[in-house]
Formats: structure tokens, sequence, C-alpha cells
């Protein structure tokens, strides 16, 4: 065993530190550039799921979908359809151009319209909505009618105003229809013959005006017959002058101007020589004229449509109550049916229209 005396620790130097060994970070000598990639990732991530939701609609309403275009553009063109008999105006129609007010990606409007019409409220409230969201956002407006765009259809494509060819016909569209109807029946004989007659009171007899069953005396029917003509009259001007609105061109040609509010249906190439529509062309058409409107290369920008959202459990159980409603009518439904409506609307029997359609 060696003897050798242990080293005197008042030896160290005073001035002498001790060395720690650094415990090695989790990250190793790349920690800083794994947490900037880290960064980067999240950053990212962010940016998709914005880029998502920018793409596709929230569920519950309209379901935004790609149409034609560049799939990858920000800049959108939004197609707005119009579609069957317009009696409900707060449906997916308004919902579109809801979705549009809110939708600043949205850069120009295309209404599609394959409609014969429907009631002149319902008609008049898609007019003012399409107007006032266009006017709103600024957005350029051009219209694309499909097999039938007739009446309160024709109506609504007027909400374009006055720019420049901006009316598109396919080929084959029927339209315009301009004019409106107060359908009317007289039953009263079909009753006599069953021995039922109407005995109706009611404070004054014009406000039992239009009843089917109520027999009435010549002068009566033709005072009647004076107050709808005249309801008719009025709702007439108003459709008048929206048109002289969207075709300020025949305002200038009296002539022309009748020959297109006889209420007659014209094939695309009549409608065309009246002034009513300005190009014949199909919807690609009137897509290429919306981005030229807005300034827009077709190559960097998106055109989408809406479609509905699927039905949820709600929903189908209110259209199988309504699928019965429909063969066995109870009083609401009987009293809707026999409500005096005026229609901008191109058919032979609108009364017996559901208030349901859209």
């Amino acid at each position: 065993m060696s003897n050798a005396p242990l080293p005197d620790s008042s030896a160290v130097p005073a001035n002498a530190r001790p060395i720690v060994l650094q415990q090695p970070s989790a990250f190793g000598r790349y920690g800083k550039l794994l947490l900037i990639l880290l960064g980067l990732s999240v950053m990212t991530i962010f940016g998709l799921v914005g880029a998502y939701q920018s793409y596709f609609s929230p569920p519950g309403g309209p379901q935004e979908r790609y149409h034609s275009l560049s799939r990858n553009a920000e800049n959108k063109i939004a197609i707005v359809t119009i579609t069957d008999t317009i009696m409900e105006p707060d449906g997916f129609v308004k919902q579109q151009l809801d979705l549009i007010e809110n939708d600043d990606d949205v850069k120009a409007v295309v209404l599609r319209i394959n409609s014969p019409g429907g009631t002149v409220t319902a008609s008049d409230y898609l007019y003012h909505h399409t107007r006032e969201v266009v006017r709103k956002r600024e957005l350029p407006l051009v219209i694309s009618m499909g097999g039938i765009c007739a009446s309160g259809g024709y109506y609504i494509a007027m909400a374009v105003g006055d720019q420049e060819d901006t009316v598109f016909a396919e080929p084959t569209t029927w339209t315009g229809s301009i004019g409106v109807v107060i359908p009317h029946y007289d039953l009263s004989g079909l009753l006599e013959s069953w021995k039922i007659q109407d005995d109706s009171i009611a404070s004054h007899p014009n406000k039992l005006m239009g009843s089917p069953t109520r027999e009435l005396t010549r002068e009566q029917r033709e005072e009647e017959r004076e107050l709808f003509q005249d309801l008719v009259d009025r709702s007439f001007a108003r459709f008048r002058g929206i048109v002289l609105k969207g075709r300020p061109l025949l305002a200038g040609d009296e002539e022309k101007l009748a020959e297109a509010t006889t209420g007659q249906i014209f094939t695309a190439q009549q409608a065309q020589e009246l002034g009513l529509v300005d190009q014949i062309g199909f919807i690609e058409q009137a897509i290429e004229r919306a981005a030229e409107l807005a300034g827009l290369d077709t190559k960097e920008v998106r055109c989408i449509e809406y479609s509905e959202p699927p039905p949820s459990l709600s929903t189908l159980l209110a259209a199988k109550a309504d699928a019965a409603n429909r063969i066995a009518p109870d009083v609401r439904s009987l009293l809707d049916l026999t409500t005096p409506r005026a229609y901008y609307l191109c058919t032979w029997l609108p009364s017996l229209l559901s208030s349901q359609a859209r």
C-alpha cells in the first residue's frame, strides 16, 4: 500500500473554475432548425384550413362547388340558379344571394334562370335582392337563360340593369311572356247542378270578389272584372317599368315595346330582334362576359355554383308530411288554392300550383 500524501486542496489556484458538462438537448445540434420548421408547419396548416374554409361552404346552407375555369384560383364568379316556379321568395335563391353578399372573393355573378315565372310578390322580391347584392358589392351581373325564362323569370333577369351585352339566351330558349294574370274560374253553374248555393256573408260585396262559387248578375260581374283589371293593369305597369330599366333602348321605340309586352312567348332569335336579349349563347359565354366585366382573366378565376344541402332527418319528415297533405289536402291547403293572386307566370293553371314550390 502506497503511503503517498493526499493532494492539499489549498494548493488549487484561486481563479480556477470547475468545468460543468452540459446535458445534451432533446433536439441536438439542430434544435433551432427543427423549431423553425415546426413553426412553418403550423403556419402552413392554418393557411390550408383557411383555404379549405374559403373553398367550401359551412354545413346547413347552400354548398359551394366547382363549376369551371381554374380550380385553385382565389377570385370567384358565382352562378346563382333560379329554377321552377317562383312561389316562395325567401328560399334557396335568397340563400345563394346571402352567401355572395358575405363572400369577398366573389367578383362577378351569373344569374342562371330556367323558370316560367311565379307570383308577382316573389318575383319582385328576388329582383330587388339581386339588385341590392350587386349594388352593395359593386359586382357585374350577367344573365344566362335556360330552356325557359318567361314572365317572372324575365322580370328577375332585368336586375341586370342597363349594362350592354349582359343578357344571354340559348338557341332554344323561350322567353318573354311579359304580362300579368289573375286566375278566375266560375263554378257557380256546377254547384247549381248539385243544388249547392253560396250563401256567404261579408261586410261588402267586393270582399267576395273573385269567388268561384258566387252567382253574379251581369252588372256585378262587369264591376268585378273592372276591379280585377285595374289590379292587373297596375301590376303590368310596374312590369313594363322594370323592363325599361333593364332594356333602356326600348324606351325610344314605343312600337317595339308594345310588341314585346303583349304576354307572348318568343324564341331566343325573336327576343334578340326585339331587344329583349343581347346575345345567343350558352352559359360558358355568359361566364366569359362576367369575367371580362370584372377585369379578370378566365385562367385566374374559379367559377362556382351552389347546391342545396343534403336533407336532414327533420327535412325528410317534413317532406313526408307535405306529401301526405298533397294527397289529402287540409283546410289550409284548400284556402290557399282559392286565394286570389296576381302572377308573372307562363302557365294555364297558375292557381293549382303549390305554394311550396321554389
